[in-house]
């Protein structure tokens, strides 16, 4: 028994979650069922119905169906399944996961076809595959965001499939069920059926013994998750190590993934410490990619020793602020041109390397100040960089 197949949609009425793109009117369904759907990628969280409205699709437009992964997609398939169908009156639904991963190579064997319509192109990806794709595939296509389905939708889902198989189902094991895979109805019905095969009426002990931590976001109420994740930031800012830690494992014990984690910190070490302490930046990328590869429970001493170092770190928000002030200067209408000597392939250019590092020019038509350094930390010692750089140079 497969519960997630079992009780996958079959039609666009019965896909949960997606009323931005499917409810009445919305975009994506209207192209579905006015038959003028284009060459379509989908991405979002896992378990968000992105292969089961692929599948719904192919139905709608009773296309033949052909699903595959580009991980391991061979050229030659692709070629054979255009041939196959290069003379039928309905031309087939080509689905391919994970498209991000796509080579360039394989895009440009699918441009052509895609171009004369030989088949509708459907991919889907947990990430968003618009940079991965080549401007060619994206001037031929359109980006449908799927979201996580809200608790509600995953209630209501959960509902039915605990009615329709007679699962007794305790209301803590419900919540937790619902609350753990955030979002994710294919975890949330493989954890139901893994818990059923032990015992029924299925009990939160059990569930928790499968499932440690939560998929995703480890509270149930939004209020919580933001909250703790806004104290932990707050107390970094404030240098309180100690206070940092303990909203860390706070978030650790809730489910809190190990990514969203490192993600807040890794922004927090730009906003808020920035070039007073240089390093701090590149140890949040360097925990980020460590947590994305070991996961929980061995991230949480990743994660610690960030916090720790964020927090002992001299704190300086002047890079936020530079660039809050220029983006709030181009909103309010002041654009100006880029000064001619300046311009790709200028003769007036003043090459600074020329002139010993560097040379008096202008970059800007009118001087402008978006960067104040605080002399905190290293900042200090770039300032000084920056007044020797003009030190004994060449004035032009």
């Amino acid at each position: 028994m497969n519960l997630a197949l079992k009780y996958r949609p079959k039609i666009l009425d019965e896909v949960l979650g997606q009323n931005h793109l499917l409810g009445k009117k919305a975009p994506l369904r209207s192209l579905i069922e006015a038959e003028v759907l284009p060459h379509t990628f989908l991405y979002g969280p896992p378990g968000s119905g992105k292969t089961t409205l692929a599948r719904i699709i192919a139905t709608v437009l009773d296309r033949p169906f052909f699903e595959m992964n580009a991980t391991t997609l061979k050229v030659e398939e692709l070629r054979k399944i255009f041939k196959n169908y290069a003379n039928a009156l309905q031309k087939p639904l080509i689905f391919i996961d994970e498209v991000h991963r796509l080579s360039k190579n394989q895009q440009e064997v699918l441009l052509p076809f895609m171009e004369n319509n030989s088949a509708l192109i459907i991919g889907a990806s947990t990430e968003n595959p618009y940079y991965s794709m080549t401007a060619a595939m994206r001037s031929r296509s359109h980006l449908f965001e799927l979201e996580a389905l809200d608790d509600q939708a995953m209630e209501c889902y959960l509902d039915r499939v605990v009615g329709m198989e007679g699962i007794n189902l305790q209301s803590e094991s419900k919540a937790f069920l619902i609350s753990s895979s955030s979002g994710d109805a294919r975890a949330m019905l493989n954890l139901l059926e893994s818990g059923i095969a032990i015992e029924n009426p299925l009990c939160l002990k059990t569930l928790k013994q499968i499932r440690p931590y939560a998929m995703q976001a480890g509270s149930s109420e939004d209020e919580s998750h933001y909250e703790l994740t806004s104290a932990m930031i707050k107390s970094i800012r404030g240098s309180d190590i100690d206070a940092g830690i303990y909203y860390l494992a706070r978030l650790i014990s809730g489910g809190e993934p190990a990514e969203f984690i490192a993600r807040r910190l890794a922004i927090l070490a730009s906003e808020d410490i920035g070039n007073a302490n240089p390093n701090a930046l590149n140890l949040a990328s360097s925990t980020l990619n460590i947590v994305k590869h070991i996961g929980y429970p061995e991230a949480r001493i990743s994660l610690s020793q960030l916090v720790i170092y964020l927090a002992s770190s001299p704190k300086s928000n002047s890079a936020y602020l530079a660039i809050n002030k220029a983006q709030k200067t181009i909103k309010e209408g002041e654009i100006y041109p880029v000064p001619a000597h300046i311009k790709t392939h200028a003769k007036d250019y003043l090459y600074p390397h020329d002139f010993n590092g560097w040379v008096q020019q202008n970059y800007l038509e009118k001087d402008l100040l978006f960067y104040e350094n605080k002399g905190i930390g290293f900042e200090k010692k770039l300032a000084e960089w920056r007044e020797k750089i003009k030190i004994t140079r060449s004035i032009y």
